[in-house]
């Protein structure tokens, strides 16, 4: 398996399991074992997923030494501040039933984003985490958490797919040492992405699947990725990216078809922004 390096030093596999919308918990531990058994190490969940209990118990029972699994969770919007965001670690930790994670993110740029980071920080001094980061940040709040405190994030986990492909933004993050990670690498199926002509083409002329060549993709932009799926199958086949690679001309291909907008939603978007704000989970 292929690796980054954090801006503190830590490896973080490049290619790793999502649980988003797996939320029944059979399904869950289900899936995650079988990730685990395929060979992924990274595995990444959030409180608001509602399943990081399921993924806690996956990890116990897979027989996988906790300290060769790199584990994300995530701090959502309710939980924002330096108090909240102590007890909400600790919550995720015991869902979990670990003792530290390899890495903890803001899951959205919104409410005391501030008061949360400063509790992350000192997290990570106390060594419970091993990189802090964070989630949707655009590039201008980007530049703040960096610039006015004093641990800027190890990562930024962000939509990047074919269709919204952010060159710009790995610019930015890259000069000042923030690792790109992509969630949504297949845009969930939006634009009819599995049979766009082009990811198609460069398919067949290296006997993959079109699964398989954006996770290349996103692997040659030296870009973390976090594929999820409940099918074993699928889950073998997206493992299987590192036989093969990308010529210039695919990249150059595949780039064509960047759109420069969200496939989903903007987080600039007010609507957008209130809707988020009164999204809650509840455990």
């Amino acid at each position: 398996m292929d690796s980054v390096t954090l801006n503190n030093g830590v490896e973080m596999p490049i290619l790793g399991f999502g649980v988003y919308q797996i939320e029944d918990a059979a399904e869950c531990e289900r899936a995650v074992l079988d990730a685990l058994a395929v060979g992924y190490r990274l595995i990444d969940t959030a409180a608001a997923y509602l399943n990081e209990e399921a993924v806690g118990r996956a990890l116990r029972k897979s027989g996988v030494a906790r300290e060769d699994i790199f584990l994300t969770t995530k701090l959502w919007i309710q939980d924002a501040g330096y108090e909240k965001a102590k007890a909400a670690f600790q919550k995720s930790l015991e869902r979990l039933g670990t003792d530290y994670l390899d890495l903890y993110l803001i899951h959205q740029p919104f409410n005391d984003y501030y008061g949360a980071w400063r509790a992350m920080e000192e997290l990570y001094r106390e060594g419970r985490v091993r990189a802090i980061g964070v989630c949707n940040f655009m590039p201008d709040r980007l530049a703040d958490l960096i610039g006015c405190n004093e641990v800027a994030p190890a990562l930024d986990q962000v939509e990047v797919n074919p269709f919204c492909q952010r060159w710009a933004d790995q610019e930015f993050m890259a000069e000042n040492r923030v690792q790109m990670q992509s969630w949504g690498p297949f845009a969930e199926g939006k634009n009819d992405i599995f049979r766009n002509p082009v990811l198609l083409s460069i398919a067949e002329a290296h006997g993959k699947s079109v699964a398989q060549v954006i996770l290349r993709w996103l692997v040659q932009r030296g870009i973390v990725c976090i594929p999820k799926s409940v099918h074993r199958e699928r889950m073998e086949q997206n493992f299987a990216v590192f036989d093969f690679s990308l010529s210039d001309a695919d990249m150059e291909k595949i780039r064509s078809l960047d759109t420069g907008k969200s496939c989903f939603f903007s987080h600039y978007d007010p609507k957008i922004v209130s809707w988020l704000c009164n999204v809650r989970y509840d455990i």
